[in-house]
C-alpha cells in the first residue's frame, strides 16, 4: 500500500514540474517575441538615418558652385545680361559696386571734365570697389566679368578688380555691354594686366541681347549641351 502511495508522489510531483517548465519557457517567448520585433525597427530606423544623411553629403558636395558671374554696371544694363547668364548657367551672381557710385553727371560723354571721361583719359587710375564677399580664389573655377565699354575700353574699375585677383587653374570668360564697340580691345587689356588663368575671348552684347542668344554663345563655349 506505502509503495502504492509513494508511486502516486512521484507522478504527481513529475506532471507538476513538467506543467511549471512549460509556464516559464511560455514566459521567456512572450518576453522575447516583442523585445525582438522592436530591435528590427529601430536598426531598420537607424539604417534609413544614416543612407539619407549619406546621399544628402553626397548631393551637398556635388551640387557646390563652381561658376561665377560677377560684372559692374553704372547703368543696369550689363547687370540685366548678367542675370540672364547666371539664370541660364546657374553660376552664382555678383556685383561689383564702386566705393563713389557713379552719377549720371559722372557719365556724360559729352563732357570733357566729368568723372568717367577723366578716368577712362588715365590708365593709371585705379576706382575702388566694396569689399568682395566671396572666396573667388578657391571656390570657383569658371569666372564670366561683365562689364560696359567705356570710350572704347573697360572702365578702369575693372582693371582695379583684376589686378586684384589671383585667377591661376580658372577659366575666365569676358562679356561686355555695347552698343556698337567690340570687345576685344578690353578683352586683351584685362587678360594682360590680371596675367594668370586661362581667358577666353569673350563676346559683346547689346542691352537687349534674348536668352536665346545667350544660350547659343554659351553652346558654343561647351558650357551648355545642345538641345
Amino acid at each position: 500500500m506505502k509503495k502504492i502511495i509513494s508511486m502516486l508522489l512521484i507522478s504527481a510531483f513529475t506532471v507538476l514540474g513538467l506543467v511549471g517548465c512549460a509556464e516559464v519557457s511560455s514566459d521567456k517567448e512572450t518576453v522575447n517575441t516583442p523585445t525582438t520585433e522592436i530591435s528590427v525597427a529601430e536598426t531598420s530606423g537607424v539604417n534609413d538615418e544614416i543612407e539619407t544623411s549619406d546621399i544628402k553629403d553626397t548631393v551637398d558636395e556635388s551640387s557646390d558652385k563652381k561658376m561665377l558671374v560677377i560684372y559692374f554696371s553704372a547703368t543696369g544694363t550689363t547687370k540685366g545680361i548678367a542675370e540672364k547668364i547666371a539664370s541660364v548657367t546657374g553660376a552664382d551672381l555678383y556685383e561689383i559696386k564702386p566705393k563713389e557710385p557713379y552719377t549720371d553727371e559722372d557719365l556724360n560723354y559729352n563732357d570733357d571734365g566729368s568723372r568717367a571721361t577723366k578716368e577712362q583719359n588715365n590708365k593709371d587710375v585705379r576706382p575702388e570697389y566694396e569689399d568682395i564677399e566671396l572666396d573667388i580664389e578657391n571656390d570657383y573655377s569658371t569666372i564670366f566679368l561683365g562689364y560696359p565699354i567705356w570710350w572704347g575700353e573697360e572702365p578702369r574699375i575693372i582693371d582695379t578688380f583684376v589686378e586684384s585677383y589671383n585667377f591661376d587653374g580658372k577659366t575666365i570668360i569676358p562679356f561686355c555691354t555695347s552698343g556698337s564697340s567690340s570687345i576685344e580691345k578690353s578683352s586683351s587689356n584685362i587678360s594682360e594686366k590680371n596675367g594668370t588663368g586661362n581667358w577666353l575671348s569673350g563676346n559683346r552684347f547689346s542691352g537687349s541681347a534674348t536668352d536665346d542668344e545667350i544660350k547659343n554663345w554659351l553652346t558654343g563655349l561647351k558650357l551648355l549641351a545642345k538641345d
